[in-house]
Parts: structure tokens; C-alpha cells; sequence
């Protein structure tokens, strides 16, 4: 499972012109989801995109300036949306290779499994609409974009 986790000062996505999530300052997260994972693994992803500590902390003066608080210690929000493109392989040609993705139907299963677990471990949590053809719109904060795999 990979992430590509952004800072962002807010982020929306949108379906049909239809606002379907969003989120003011916090994480936006794209989720890809390979083969091998699991519920487990997805618990394990959460619970890092969660603790990462990618904001600063403006309360110890000896602190500022220092990536030193996590999503949950800012009060923010997080964004979900699955991004099977995460999993593709890109070493060779000039084509991606998407056969590291898991299937649609058991990926659909597991992200909204991903998106439950996030409800009941963080309070702000907003999600994009698997499958659909979504765009995305944020202000990057930073910027600063990790990718994360568990």
C-alpha cells in the first residue's frame, strides 16, 4: 500500500460538478492499494498518515519552524481518495504498468474499510468516490508531499 500524503490549507473533490469532500486545513491523502494488503495493512496506513509529523509547532518557541505535530495534534482534516495509478510500474518504457493494483472489486471493499477505520480514529475525515472520474482541487501547503508505504 502506498500513500502520497500532502499539507494542504484545503482541499475538495468533486464528482459531476457535485462537491462530494472536503476538507480545510489538514492531509490529503491518495491511497493506492496493491495485491498483497489487507484490512491490516490499511490500519497500519491510517494509523501513519494519522501520527506523520508534517506540521509545524507553533507552541514551544524552541520548536517553531520544525516539523513536529501530526494531523490529529492540529485538529485538521483528512482527505481520502483512492489512486490506483500509486501502484503503477514506471522503471521501464514509456507506459505505466497498473498490474500491481489490486482488483477493482476487492479494492473498493478495502478502501472503504480504509475510509471506516479512519472515522473511528480521527474526527474530520472526508473521502472522494471510488471508480469515479473525480477532480481534485487543493492548496498545497509547503508544499510538502511524502509518499508513505506500509
Amino acid at each position: 500500500m502506498k500513500a502520497l500524503i500532502q499539507r494542504v490549507h484545503c482541499a475538495s473533490v468533486s464528482v459531476d460538478a457535485q462537491n462530494i469532500g472536503a476538507i480545510e486545513h489538514g492531509v490529503l491523502a491518495y491511497i493506492g492499494l496493491g495485491h498483497d494488503d489487507s484490512l491490516q495493512t490499511a490500519q497500519r496506513m491510517i494509523d501513519k498518515i494519522l501520527t506523520y509529523r508534517i506540521f509545524e509547532n507553533h507552541d514551544d518557541p524552541a520548536k517553531v519552524g520544525k516539523l513536529d505535530k501530526n494531523v490529529q495534534q492540529v485538529g485538521g482534516g483528512l482527505l481520502l481518495v483512492s489512486q490506483f495509478t500509486l501502484m503503477a510500474k514506471t522503471d521501464k518504457g514509456r507506459r505505466p504498468d497498473f498490474g500491481g493494483a489490486m482488483a477493482p472489486d476487492a479494492a473498493q471493499m478495502l478502501f472503504d474499510q480504509l475510509v471506516d477505520y479512519a472515522k473511528t480514529q480521527h474526527h474530520n475525515v472526508a473521502t472522494g468516490q471510488f471508480g469515479a472520474d473525480m477532480q481534485v482541487a487543493s492548496v498545497n501547503d509547503g508544499p510538502l508531499n511524502f509518499l508513505l508505504e506500509v
